[in-house]
């Protein structure tokens, strides 16, 4: 067996230990708190592995993905509302439909946003995400404004209730690391990556920059919503200051630069990082709000001390020591130093 091939059987084996693991968590842990945990920590890793795909990939990055969060919270609640579908695992089965409609509502913002670069792009996202969650607030007759909407609530036993969300989360997280894998893969994310290097050198080579950007940011924001639909689900009861909420929004960009931005598994990372950590610290210091002043001090010692994020500084280390240097990889593209930080992702 070649050495490139050992490699690849080495990643696919330590993947299936970890996707077993990740299955087995509710066997091995059942009480509520373990499972709420997980239930929040795989929510994370899906919402930022698919804020990757639009952020990390073509470098524009969006504050505003909170909105498709909430977006998608709300379609499931009215849809299930309107049809009139009870408690149970039938809610799951309308997911994708939330989905879908998050697709229509990314596909008008990115539209409008996509015209902009840079901090404008950042301003506009910003922007379209408060303004649904002033709709949220105001169309009190759809969404039922400050006073909140409701979700059927099952009837399962304490013990089991955080299991099929679990799961449920597990799955979108995975549909999203795959995407996320394969679209590193195809023409089109090499495409995507040559637009976050430099968008004017793709535009001369023939990329068809905004139709790529939309691309990437309707599939991002459709994973997004998605998610959100299961949060909705799973809290029972939505409110829009809490499921449109900046720091949801935050989170996610946090936890991809903490991981590596624009890898394959630096947000899975930083979610597996951050996550737990704030969610112990809110429990503990959820009254002084102390979890945020974390927040703030992670995001700095991010931008000081690992600018490229966890994966692509640790990557960088293995190189050395395997060619026995102490200079870090120098010369290629940007490109092809984040092939090198994506595990399972070969370099141009």
């Amino acid at each position: 067996m070649t050495p490139a091939r050992r490699t690849s059987a080495l990643k696919g084996g330590a993947l299936l230990v970890v996707v077993v693991l990740a299955l087995l968590v509710p066997v091995f842990a059942p009480d509520p708190a373990t499972t709420n945990i997980a239930v929040f920590t795989t929510m994370y890793v899906g919402l930022a592995t698919a804020w990757n795909i639009m952020g990390g990939y073509t470098g524009y990055i969006s504050l505003g993905h909170a909105a498709f969060f909430g977006f998608g919270s709300y379609a499931l609640g009215l849809l299930l509302a309107h049809l009139g579908i009870a408690a149970g695992y039938t809610p799951f089965l309308f997911v994708p439909v939330a989905g879908i409609l998050t697709v229509v509502i990314a596909l008008a913002i990115g539209w409008i946003a996509l015209r902009t670069r840079a901090a404008t792009f950042v301003i506009v996202t910003i922007a379209c995400m408060f303004l649904l969650q002033l709709l949220a607030e105001n169309l009190v007759s759809l969404t039922g404004g400050g006073s909140g909407l409701s979700f059927p609530v099952p009837t399962w036993s304490g013990d089991f209730f955080n299991t099929p969300y679990y799961y449920a989360m597990l799955v979108l997280a995975l549909v999203g690391l795959a995407v996320s894998a394969g679209i590193r893969r195809s023409k089109f994310g090499l495409g995507l990556l040559a637009i976050r290097d430099d968008e004017d050198k793709a535009l001369a080579v023939g990329v068809p920059a905004r139709g790529f950007k939309l691309t990437a940011f309707v599939i991002s924001a459709a994973l997004v919503g998605m998610i959100g639909a299961v949060y909705g689900y799973y809290v029972t009861y939505i409110y829009p200051q809490f499921v449109i909420d900046p720091l949801v929004g935050i989170s996610m960009v946090l936890m991809v630069f903490l991981g590596g931005l624009g890898t394959l598994w630096g947000p899975v990372v930083g979610a597996l990082i951050l996550e737990p950590a704030q969610l112990w610290l809110s429990y503990n210091f959820g009254a002084s709000r102390l979890y945020l002043v974390f927040y703030a001090a992670v995001f700095l010692v991010v931008i000081l001390l690992l600018p490229r994020g966890i994966v692509p500084s640790v990557t960088d280390l293995v190189v050395r020591w395997r060619h026995g240097s102490t200079a870090g990889p120098t010369g290629g593209s940007s490109e092809t130093r984040e092939a090198l930080a994506a595990p399972g992702v070969r370099s141009p």
